[in-house]
């Protein structure tokens, strides 16, 4: 064909991470076929949704077979009753949000990707280690990235001092609890980032998909810090906390206070939602609005709880066999440091090979994952009790 391309996908990795382990592991199965894998590397859930979620989802499938009740369209922003829910929910942490800066969506990774459309030529700051969809996605536009490195050093929570905030302001991501590294940033560090987006003019999007975890007091939303609105979007997700990996469901919140270039975001972002969604089913917007619910909460913080449970029986032979780690405090990710001199690809190898046991290579995650390797809490407890007693000995 003669058709131009976007040449900046050349920039963009030809295998992404998550491929290129479902390939090994592929290739392991066929050779070794009587070998029971215990998959702990992709960060998916495996217990199923609540009964609050699923009656609730069941009550709207009856609707939808009904002439009177049934719906075609969901709003491009979200059903009312979904939006204020989401405003109940940010309430519990003291935050204030009006229902027109709220976007319901099919999934944080979606907005994550999406939300650089409203970006013109700006430097983008990113952790590494961190999410790649943050990477690739800012690739495939064409953007400049720069690294913070998130080191053990740091405590894998990457800070703004050094920066020289002159001239046009950063796109900065910060994810907390961060995925892979587990690490959970306190109200002084968020703070710190807020006061320097707001003196340097520019703008944090704060992912907080894994906020249901945190149990030690750290802020829940980037919006309990003082400043937060008028220099932060959000997303957030059901995914991690109340199943809806493959229910898809998400927000993001776009406060009407940020205005850039003469624009407000929040108006931005409802013209692009409004361009090129379609909005989430009705179904699964009343199953969201049942997990937001107090019964639905109380019952997925269970979900959270069993999948902690899980994380705290990794985290005790890790301790036991002294490899160090961070996270699987307020966070089901595990991020540990190789032994040996295994790089993260070559102990995956040899975790597979010997233990038969799925971890994700933390060079997977950004040049600075190289040497560590992320495990999840979120099989079952019989697999994870079984992956233990494996790791007992592997190590």
């Amino acid at each position: 064909m003669k058709i131009k391309i976007n040449e900046n996908y050349r920039s963009v990795g030809k295998s992404y991470l998550f491929s290129e382990i479902a390939s090994r592991v592929a290739k392991f199965t066929a050779a070794h076929p009587e070998a029971r894998i215990i998959r702990l590397g992709i960060g998916d859930v495996t217990l199923p949704l609540t009964p609050a979620v699923t009656s609730a989802m069941s009550a709207a499938v009856a609707e939808m077979a009904e002439k009177s009740t049934f719906r075609g369209y969901a709003p491009e922003f979200g059903y009312d009753f979904l939006l204020e829910a989401i405003k109940r929910r940010y309430a519990r942490f003291g935050v204030a949000l009006g229902t027109s800066e709220i976007f319901v969506s099919d999934g944080a990774k979606s907005d994550v990707g999406n939300i650089t459309e409203l970006f013109g030529d700006n430097t983008v700051l990113i952790p590494d280690p961190v999410y790649p969809v943050y990477l690739d996605s800012n690739l495939m536009a064409g953007r400049r990235v720069e690294f913070l490195p998130a080191t053990e050093e740091n405590g894998f929570l990457p800070m703004p001092d050094g920066l020289r905030g002159e001239g046009e302001g950063y796109i900065i991501y910060i994810c907390s609890p961060n995925n892979p590294t587990g690490a959970v940033y306190d109200r002084e560090m968020l703070a710190a980032w807020v006061d320097f987006a707001n003196r340097t003019g520019s703008l944090i999007i704060f992912d907080a998909a894994y906020e249901a975890y945190i149990s030690d007091g750290c802020p829940h939303s980037i919006y309990e810090i003082e400043g937060a609105r008028g220099c932060a979007v959000e997303i957030c997700s059901l995914s991690k906390d109340a199943g809806f990996t493959g229910t898809r469901c998400s927000w993001t919140v776009v406060p009407a206070e940020l205005t850039a270039g003469g624009m407000s975001l929040c108006e931005m972002w409802g013209r692009r939602q409004a361009t090129k969604f379609n909005g989430v089913p009705y179904v699964v917007q009343r199953g969201a609005e049942a997990a937001l619910s107090d019964r639905g909460r109380e019952e997925c913080l269970g979900l959270v709880k069993y999948y902690m449970e899980n994380a705290s029986k990794l985290a005790s032979v890790l301790r036991e066999r002294g490899v160090t780690f961070t996270g699987g405090v307020s966070s089901p990710y595990i991020w540990l440091k190789c032994t040996g001199t295994d790089s993260s690809w070559e102990f995956f190898d040899r975790l597979l090979t010997e233990a038969n046991i799925v971890g994700t290579p933390g060079a997977g995650f950004g040049k600075c994952g190289e040497g560590y390797f992320r495990l999840t809490a979120f099989g079952s407890h019989e697999a994870t009790d079984e992956a233990a007693a494996r790791l007992r000995t592997f190590f």
